[in-house]
């Protein structure tokens, strides 16, 4: 498939009226988007920088797809990196648990600050999760001498506040435990949105859970159009499919996931992607009162940065007071208004997902070559203009490092 390319439509004039996180005030006006030819000049220099071989970008404006294209490579042979090559979402993948959770709250399904407890047949530490499908969860019985675990909720899960470590394996003697009380504070955790999926999958059937995440974001994906994402490897991804270079330029073959695995086993293209970032920020498929609830402030940060996990808070006076997880987002307030972002990294890979939402524009971006993510604040910012997005604190000095 040669390189889909949608032009910018002509940008928004006039002023935005946004509300801030925490008053009303006049929000500047959406700049003028660049031109396609713009963005490619902007796209090859900052690849030829910082030695990047691949990225895709997609452009929305006012809830719409506008732009969509690839640059680079996707593998060592030097095949072309389309827009409809097949790529590791990583990270991004928690925002569409956000969203499958945001609709089962819709359907009276689960509810976001009930505990998990209630939603399950039996306390978390008497499951078997390696009997109930091996690999996919952590071990809860360990979780048994601590009675913490029953005031954990969905929106803990989604905001980062369950005082799990990033994920069990992690921790030096690998076990899993809590570090805090949950939703007294925020550290970044895979482990609690993989506890959020044991919920739905395990859950009460009385109430409706007791489902496939991977057939619910199926479903989600062929709605939208998705044809090429899903939560789990599929064969026919391998015809155009992405692998990877670490910050050494070391080729990283590309991870065929076999479980779905809501932390981030996402494979999906920049043409897909587009369309559910699209959806995301009209609101689509989710009630008013969901959507508010996936981009308002739940979760305080008084973090430096994202990582390490459990890191000093700063004092009062220097946090960012606007900084805010949302549910399976982190949400700020800009010179633009309010906005949300998502990042995803691994040792090869690098996504940024950040959107304005008083004028529904977003750049999504995603690199199977971890060293583009070293542009990613100057590239969004040429894109977007000033959106006062946080990658200070996303990134801190490991922007671009394996």
């Amino acid at each position: 498939m040669p390189h889909a390319v949608h032009h910018a439509a002509k940008a928004m004039v006039g002023g935005l009226l946004m509300g801030l996180l925490t008053g009303a005030n006049a929000a500047a006006a959406a700049p003028a988007l660049p031109s396609p030819e713009a963005i490619d000049g902007k796209v090859q220099t900052l690849m030829k920088r910082d030695h990047a071989k691949g990225l895709a970008l997609a452009l929305i404006d006012a809830g719409q797809v506008r732009y969509v294209h690839a640059w680079g490579a996707r593998n060592s042979q030097g095949e072309p990196l389309q827009t409809d090559t097949v790529m590791y979402g990583a990270s991004l993948t928690k925002t569409v648990l956000a969203y499958t959770t945001l609709q089962l709250v819709d359907q009276k399904r689960i509810a976001l600050d009930t505990p998990l407890a209630d939603d399950l047949d039996k306390p978390l530490p008497d499951y078997d999760p390696e009997a109930i499908y091996r690999g996919k969860y952590a071990p809860y019985q360990q979780l048994a001498a601590d009675p913490r675990w029953r005031k954990i909720t969905p929106r803990m899960c989604l905001t980062h506040s369950t005082g799990f470590f990033n994920f069990w394996f992690f921790e030096p003697d690998q076990k899993l435990r809590l570090h805090f009380d949950p939703g007294s504070d925020f550290s970044y955790s895979g482990e609690g949105f993989i506890l959020l999926q044991f919920a739905i999958e395990n859950g009460r059937k009385s109430q409706g859970l007791g489902v496939d995440v991977g057939a619910l974001t199926d479903a989600t994906f062929a709605k939208l159009g998705m044809t090429r994402s899903s939560l789990k490897w599929r064969p026919d991804f391998r015809r155009n499919l992405a692998d990877g270079w670490n910050d050494k330029g070391e080729v990283q073959e590309h991870d065929e996931r076999s479980k779905v695995r809501s932390a981030g086993s996402m494979d999906t293209t920049i043409a897909d992607l587009a369309l559910f970032t699209a959806a995301l920020v009209r609101g689509e498929g989710l009630s008013k009162a969901s959507f508010e609830e996936l981009i308002k402030p739940s979760q305080k940060i008084v973090t430096a940065h994202q990582f390490p996990n459990f890191g000093p808070h700063l004092p009062p006076e220097q946090q960012r007071p606007d900084l805010y997880a949302g549910l399976g987002v982190v949400v700020f307030n800009g010179p633009q208004g309010r906005g949300f972002m998502k990042g995803g990294h691994d040792g090869q890979t690098a996504n940024t997902m950040v959107c304005v939402v008083g004028s529904q524009r977003c750049a999504l971006i995603l690199s199977n070559d971890v060293r583009a993510e070293a542009g990613f604040a100057e590239l969004v910012h040429f894109l977007l203009g000033d959106t006062g997005v946080p990658y200070d604190w996303e990134y801190g000095d490991h922007a671009g490092k394996s």
